[in-house]
């Protein structure tokens, strides 16, 4: 019987790497103990690696960016508002 391709979370993942990167087991140790071939695991090591400087840069930036979308759609209302306003004053006509 052939077995299909098992489809792992990334909490699975992540946990088996972190595993890993300790170093406190070989990765045929992690393999034989999760039923995970050990270059399957290597490469969940090296994204792992890989992607780890990113978490402290692109956390930052990916606020400021969503803080800045934020400013700008404010700016764009109060400009609306603002318009909008000059347009009630005039169509108003001069006050008694």
């Amino acid at each position: 019987m052939k077995r299909g391709r098992r489809r792992h979370g990334a909490e699975f993942k992540a946990k088996v790497a972190l595993e890993a990167i300790r170093g406190v087991k070989s990765v045929n140790e992690l393999g034989s103990r999760y039923g995970i071939h050990p270059t399957q695991i290597a490469h969940w090591k090296k994204q792992a690696l890989d992607g780890l400087p990113g978490i402290f840069v692109d956390g930052r930036t990916r606020e400021e960016k969503a803080e800045e979308e934020l400013k700008a759609q404010l700016y764009q209302q109060i400009g609306q508002l603002l318009v909008e306003l000059e347009w009630l004053k005039k169509t108003a006509g001069p006050e008694s």
